[in-house]
C-alpha cells in the first residue's frame, strides 16, 4: 500500500513537473528569470504550496531543464533551458565536464577564454584540455577567433554565433580589420552627401571680375602726377606724356575685354551650398536605405547604427557636419564650393587605369595649408643649431631643399635657391 502511495506521487510530481516547465515556456524566452512569486502566480502548484514547489523546481533542476541564479532584485531565480540542450548535460561523463560546459554556456555570444575557464572554476589545467577535448569532439563547443584577444585561445558553444563585439562587427574579415572595405563605404557615403547637400554649378576663376573692372577704370588725365614715385608729385608732365594716356587706355580696355571673355568662357565647374532654410539634408537612415537599395555590400547587411559609425568618421575628420532642423538631424559636406566635381567612384576607376595614382584617393577637399604651416621650420630638429656660418643654416638645408623638391639639383645650383631664415 505504500509503495502505491509512493508511485502515485511521482506520477503526480512528475505531472506537475512537466505541467509546470510548459508553463514557463510559454510565459517568457530562456533569459527570463523567474521568482519564487512568478512560479506560485503560474497557479500549477495547489493551494500555493511552497514545499511542493520546491520539490518540483528541485526535480527539474535535477533534469538539466531549469538553471538557478541570484537576481538582485528577487533573490534567487530560474531561467528554463531546452529539452535538447538538458540532454547533452544529462549526457555528460562526469561533474567536471558539465561543470566546464555550464561556463562556457553561460559565457554566451561573446565565448570564454580557457585560462578563464581554469581560473573559475579551479580546476587542473590537464583536466580542463580532457574536458575542452570532450567537448569539442561531441561538438557542444568550438573554439573561436575575438578581435579584442586576438591571441588568446576562445571556446563558444557550437549552436551559437559569435556577437559582433567578439567577430567585430561588418567591419572585420576573418578576424582582421578590412580597411579597403570600410574607405570604400566612406566614399560612397561621403559622394551622396555632397550630391543631396549641394548642387552643381559654375564658378569664374580667381581674377575674372577684377580683369573686368580694371579695363573699366580710367587713368587720370590730369597734367600733375596724383601717384607714384613721390619725388614727381606736384610736377608738371610733357604733353607727349599727357597725349598716350587714351591711347593706352583704350588698349586696357581691349585687352581686358578679351581676357574678360575669354575668362568667362572658361568658368569652372563647382558644387554650391544649399541656400539657408534648406529642410531636406540626407539623414542616416536615408544613407542606410540607400546602401541597401544599391545592393553595395553584397552579402554584408549594414544597420543604421553601422552607417552611423561611418558618418562619426565623417564627422570627427572634418568633412561633414550635422545639420538639425526642427526633429530631423541631417548632414552636409563641408567646403562644398572646394569639392571635387569628379565622383568617387570614377576617380577610383581611373586610379584602376593608372590615372591619378599620384594623387591620393580620399573623399573631401584638400585640407586648409600655407607656406607658414608647411615650412619645415617649424618642425625642424636642429632649429636652435641653424644659422648663417654655423654647421646648419638655410643655405644648406636639405629639409629645405627637400620641401621645395630641389633635392636632385647640383649642388652648385641648390644653395642658390634656399631661402633665407
Amino acid at each position: 500500500m505504500a509503495s502505491d502511495d509512493l508511485a502515485d506521487d511521482s506520477v503526480k510530481r512528475q505531472i506537475l513537473k512537466d505541467t509546470l516547465y510548459d508553463e514557463i515556456k510559454q510565459h517568457g524566452s530562456e533569459t527570463r528569470l523567474f521568482s519564487q512569486k512568478d512560479l506560485l502566480d503560474l497557479n500549477i502548484i495547489p493551494n500555493n504550496n511552497v514545499l511542493l514547489l520546491v520539490r518540483i523546481v528541485q526535480g527539474l533542476c535535477d533534469d538539466k531543464l531549469l538553471v538557478g541564479t541570484t537576481n538582485h532584485h528577487a533573490g534567487l531565480a530560474w531561467r528554463w533551458r531546452s529539452r535538447e540542450e538538458a540532454k547533452k548535460y544529462t549526457s555528460l561523463p562526469n561533474d567536471e565536464t558539465v561543470m566546464v560546459y555550464s561556463i562556457i554556456d553561460e559565457a554566451g555570444a561573446d565565448g570564454i577564454w580557457n585560462r578563464t575557464i581554469k581560473n573559475k572554476l579551479n580546476m587542473h589545467e590537464a583536466v580542463v584540455k580532457n574536458c575542452i577535448k570532450f567537448l569539442e569532439t561531441k561538438g557542444y563547443i568550438a573554439s573561436m577567433k575575438n578581435v579584442e584577444h586576438p591571441n588568446k585561445k576562445m571556446y563558444i558553444k557550437a549552436t551559437l554565433r559569435p556577437s559582433e563585439r567578439a567577430t567585430g562587427g561588418p567591419w572585420f574579415t576573418e578576424g582582421e580589420l578590412d580597411t579597403a572595405f570600410i574607405s570604400e563605404l566612406e566614399g560612397i557615403v561621403f559622394e551622396y552627401i555632397k550630391t543631396k547637400s549641394s548642387y552643381r554649378g559654375s564658378h569664374p576663376p580667381p581674377g575674372g571680375a577684377a580683369s573686368s573692372s580694371a579695363g573699366t577704370t580710367k587713368l587720370p588725365k590730369r597734367g600733375t602726377v596724383t601717384g607714384g614715385d613721390t619725388m614727381a608729385r606736384g610736377m608738371k608732365r610733357a604733353a607727349t606724356e599727357i597725349s598716350t594716356d587714351d591711347t593706352s587706355a583704350a588698349s586696357t580696355r581691349g585687352n581686358s575685354t578679351t581676357t574678360t571673355t575669354t575668362t568667362n568662357s572658361k568658368a569652372r565647374a563647382v558644387f554650391l551650398p544649399m541656400p539657408a532654410g534648406y529642410k531636406h539634408y540626407p539623414t542616416v537612415a536615408e544613407m542606410a536605405k540607400f546602401i541597401h537599395d544599391t545592393g553595395i555590400t553584397n552579402n554584408t547587411t549594414l544597420g543604421e547604427a553601422d552607417i552611423q559609425q561611418l558618418v562619426d568618421v565623417l564627422t570627427y575628420d572634418g568633412l561633414i557636419e550635422p545639420v538639425r532642423v526642427g526633429r530631423r538631424c541631417g548632414y552636409r559636406v563641408t567646403r562644398a564650393m572646394k569639392q571635387d566635381t569628379v565622383p568617387f567612384h570614377r576617380r577610383q576607376k581611373e586610379r584602376e587605369e593608372g590615372i591619378g595614382l599620384d594623387l591620393p584617393l580620399v573623399p573631401g577637399a584638400e585640407p586648409l595649408s600655407n607656406g607658414l604651416t608647411e615650412a619645415p621650420c617649424g618642425g625642424c630638429p636642429v632649429f636652435e643649431l641653424c644659422e648663417e656660418g654655423g654647421p646648419v643654416s638655410p643655405s644648406n638645408c636639405v629639409y629645405f631643399l627637400r620641401w621645395l623638391e630641389l633635392e636632385d639639383l647640383p649642388k652648385a645650383v641648390a644653395p642658390n635657391v634656399a631661402l633665407p631664415p
